[in-house]
This record gives C-alpha cells, sequence and structure tokens, in this order.
C-alpha cells in the first residue's frame, strides 16, 4: 500500500513552507498552518454518541469513495491510491472507539460493523491488517473488563457478520516472513481468543465453521521454532482444552501423529528460552486434552506414543513431568494403552519415579512440581491395576510391589498417611468455619476435600485394595502391619473407599 506517500507529500509541503517562509522577512512569516497544526494537538473530542457518529460517518465515505474508485480504475493503482490511504487513516481513528466500550451497542446499531469486516477481504493486505488490528483493540481482554454487556452485543454482532470465516480467510494469505503481515497473524490469534473469553462457544464455532485447525496444525507442524508456533500451539490448547467436539476434530485430522512428532524434537533436548519452554507445554496441554475422547486413546498407541512418553522419561529432560502426564491421560479407562505400557517394559522407568528418583533440574525444583507428579503416578498405577486384571501382564505389575522387601509398598502407605493428613486437616478446617455460621453444602464439603488430596488418597486406598486381594499373603501381612504401626485398619481404608465417586 502506498500510505506513506501521501503523508510524505504532506510533510514535504509543511518543509517546504517552513523553508520558503525562512527565506522571506521574519516579520512576514505566515503562521497560519504552524497554528492550525498546534490547535489540532491541543483538541482532545470527547468520546461519546455524536463522536461516533461522525467517525462513522466519516468511515463510510472514505470507503465509498475507494469502492468507487477501484470500480472507475481498476487497473489504474495510481488513480485509487489516495482514496487507500484515506481508509487507512479512518481505520486507524476508529481505533479510539476502545477507549469507550459502552458505545459498542451504539456501534452495533448504526450498521457499520458489515462494512468494517467486509475489508477483510479488500485486495490490499494492508487495508485487511488495519481491520485485524482494529478488531484485536477492540476487543482486548483490559478493555472489555467490566463491559460485560456491551462486550457480548460486539461479539454476538461480529459473530454475526462472519467475522470468524473472514479472519481465518485473510490468515491464509499472510506471510511468514513479512514483518506486517506475522503482527497480523498474531493479531488475528489475540482476536479469536479474545472472542473466546467473551463468549465461550466460539471454540467450538471457529471450528466447525473455518479452516483454523488445519491452519495451527500446520504451523505445529514447522520443525523450526518461532513466535507463530508458539501462540498456534497456545491457541490450539485453548479450542481443545473443553470441547469434545474439537478433540474429536482433531484427532481425525491426524492431530495425534502432529503432536507427537512436535514433542518428540525434545525427547533428548530441552527448549532454549521461557518461550520455547511455554510452546513445549502447551503442546503437552494439547496432546493431553486430545487423549481424553477413546479413539484417540487408541490413535496414541497405534503411533507409538506410549513408547515415546517412556523414552521421554528416560533422557530425563524438562519434558520428564508432561510425558508423565499424558501417559496418565492416556492410560485412564483404556487397557490397551496400559498393556502396551507393560510391554514395552514402562514399569521399571515408572516404579522409579514412584519411589522419588525423579530428575530435578533449577526450574522445576518446587515442592509442587514433584507432589504433582506423585499424584500422576498415582493415577498411572491405579489405571494399570484398573486396566491389567489378570494374566503375565498383571503377575508382573504385582511382584513390583514384592521387590526389596515390599518398599513400594512401604512408599504406598507414606503416601497414604500424607494425604491422609491433609484430608484431615480440611476437614477440621471446614468444621470451625461452621462454627462461625459459614455454612456449606455436601458438595462444597465433598470438592474442597479433594481438592486437598481425597482423589489422590482414594486411588492409594485403591491400589493398596489391589494388593489386598491379590495372592500374595506376603503383602497382605506387610499392609496390615503397616496399618498397624500407625493405628489404622482395614475399616480406615474401607471407609475413603465408601466416599470414592467416579
Amino acid at each position: 500500500m502506498e500510505a506513506g506517500g501521501k503523508r510524505r507529500r504532506t510533510g514535504e509541503v509543511i518543509a517546504n513552507g517552513l523553508n520558503n517562509n525562512n527565506n522571506n522577512n521574519i516579520n512576514n512569516i505566515d503562521l497560519s498552518l504552524l497554528e492550525a497544526l498546534e490547535k489540532s494537538q491541543s483538541t482532545v473530542e470527547v468520546l461519546d454518541l455524536r463522536a461516533l457518529k461522525k467517525l462513522v460517518l466519516s468511515f463510510e465515505r472514505r470507503l465509498k469513495e475507494n469502492i468507487e474508485a477501484r470500480l472507475k480504475y481498476p487497473d489504474q493503482p495510481d488513480r485509487f491510491a489516495d482514496t487507500e490511504v484515506d481508509l487507512h487513516d479512518e481505520l486507524e481513528k476508529l481505533k479510539v472507539l476502545a477507549g469507550g466500550p459502552e458505545l459498542y451497542p451504539d456501534l452495533v446499531n448504526l450498521n457499520v460493523i458489515p462494512s468494517i469486516l467486509g475489508l477483510l477481504s479488500h485486495d490490499n493486505t494492508d487495508i485487511a491488517i488495519d481491520v485485524v488490528h482494529l478488531l484485536q483493540d477492540l476487543t482486548d481482554e483490559d478493555v472489555l473488563e467490566d463491559n460485560d454487556e456491551p462486550a457480548r452485543v460486539l461479539v454476538d454482532c461480529l459473530i454475526e457478520n462472519n467475522v470468524l470465516e473472514l479472519l481465518v480467510q485473510n490468515l491464509q494469505r499472510l506471510s511468514d516472513s513479512d514483518p506486517d503481515d506475522m503482527a497480523a497473524v498474531y493479531n488475528t490469534l489475540a482476536t479469536i481468543e479474545n472472542l473466546i473469553e467473551v463468549k465461550p462457544s466460539v471454540a467450538e464455532l471457529v471450528c466447525e465453521r473455518t479452516k483454523l485447525l488445519r491452519w495451527l496444525l500446520g504451523k505445529i507442524k514447522v520443525r523450526e521454532f518461532d513466535s507463530t508456533k508458539q501462540y498456534a500451539s497456545e491457541i490450539l490448547a485453548i479450542l481443545l482444552q473443553n470441547s469434545t467436539a474439537n478433540q474429536k476434530r482433531v484427532g481425525q485430522m491426524n492431530g495425534v501423529d502432529v503432536l507427537l512428532q512436535a514433542v518428540a524434537m525434545y525427547k533428548s533436548k530441552d527448549p532454549k528460552s521461557s518461550d520455547e519452554e511455554e510452546m513445549l507445554e502447551n503442546l503437552f496441554d494439547s496432546l493431553c486434552c486430545l487423549l481424553m475422547p477413546l479413539e484417540n486413546k487408541e490413535r496414541f498407541v497405534k503411533a507409538e506414543g506410549v513408547e515415546l512418553m517412556i523414552i521421554i522419561m528416560k533422557q530425563k529432560k524438562l519434558a520428564y513431568g508432561s510425558a508423565i502426564r499424558a501417559l496418565d491421560f492416556a492410560m485412564t479407562k483404556y487397557p490397551p494403552a496400559c498393556e502396551r505400557f507393560v510391554d514395552v517394559l514402562g514399569l521399571k522407568t515408572a516404579f522409579a519415579a514412584f519411589m522419588g528418583k525423579i530428575p530435578l533440574s533449577k526450574k522445576n525444583k518446587k515442592e509442587r512440581y514433584q507432589e504433582e507428579l506423585e499424584e500422576r503416578l498415582v493415577s498411572l498405577i491405579a489405571s494399570l491395576f484398573g486396566g491389567i486384571l489378570r494374566g503375565s501382564r498383571r503377575e508382573r505389575l504385582l511382584n513390583k510391589f514384592l521387590e526389596n522387601e515390599c518398599e513400594k509398598i512401604d512408599r504406598l502407605m507414606e503416601l497414604y498417611m500424607r494425604y491422609s493428613d491433609r484430608v484431615a486437616a480440611e476437614t477440621e478446617r471446614m468444621n470451625e468455619l461452621e462454627l462461625d455460621d459459614l455454612e456449606m453444602d455436601e458438595e462444597e464439603r465433598y470438592n474442597r476435600r479433594l481438592e486437598s488430596g481425597l482423589y489422590t488418597l482414594q486411588l492409594i486406598a485403591i491400589i493398596l485394595g489391589h494388593l489386598w486381594c491379590s495372592d500374595y499373603p506376603q503383602m497382605r501381612a506387610r499392609i496390615e502391619l503397616l496399618l498397624k504401626q500407625q493405628k489404622l485398619t482395614k475399616k480406615d481404608v474401607k471407609d475413603i473407599l465408601q466416599v470414592h465417586a467416579f
């Protein structure tokens, strides 16, 4: 776009005028131009309905002039270039509306949204980019904060006028090498994220109506790390986190394989920057979301995802904890993944971690990181017991608890006591609150106990139950001894199982 042309000419006029005046007698200087500039800079127009109408009218006038010039001189760009500079300027002026989100319903009523969105298909990509920037400004999270109703009105109008389809269509023609285009890619994704924030159903709408998922997967396939790949991974995670429909869609688009290939790059190396770390976390978040539908668990096993996660664990790099999380999702209520895990010798790696041999780096030394991994490993072992009920695999699993004088049962009881104490402390806290007349219903009490560790405690109780019911008297004797040492009985463990709600 030749937007700079008109601005440069204007600058030259000012400069030439000043130079000419300097050549004249100083008393004869014409200050009218400077006064006009000074006046325009000092005037601050109040943003109200009247100002909004004025902005809209001016924009529509410039839009009409551009359309007419392009129709009249389709093959002579120099004849319509100035009208596009003017249109660019009008779109820039509209950004001021982000300062008055309470006027959004009026903006919608003036019926200008269709005209603005239509420019996303403008032949001049620079004009489309201007619109993308405008939309990002208008829907910015900070702008819409505490303006729920105006935000909803604007977003509903944008959706009704095909903003999702137009934004994604425009994405296809933006370059990965041009800085302005790359900024527009970022603003496009930011706008979609903003729309989802206001209207969560947009997460499924944008995947139903556009090719955004395919575009995102294409960016994630790129081997080199860049900011576009990072943001694409973040948006994919957002689209997948609460939508079974989107999880299934991505599964059908070979998404499980794409994500496995993307994380495989980090099996023996760590990300080089905090941004790259964030991208890797986003990729694993997306993978874990994908592993919720049964058919994607099957795809994961077929694509040798179980083997890859075990390799990542063995390499002990930054992705170690994420690999455990992915395995936990894959194996939950899916016996084939549990069987594959045992077949490819995953037990040795998992139980080493269960016994506390977790690789630590400066970035994951925090106590909470280790606790999260402990909870994941407990869940993974519970899944193994639930998914492998008989045969040689079951024997191999049980034998792990006999090794080294039942040290893993000792570890299990250590965790049982820790989480039991936490849940008891939280229950006591809630009872004290109720004494202070802060009543809680049964569901809220249960949820607070779950958050304090009840869920993990229940899983530990399930594992103890499986060990107790095995044909190994040695295990039963060990459990009885440890319970007695803690002044507990089988009934205490049973009581935990009674509140187990699956």
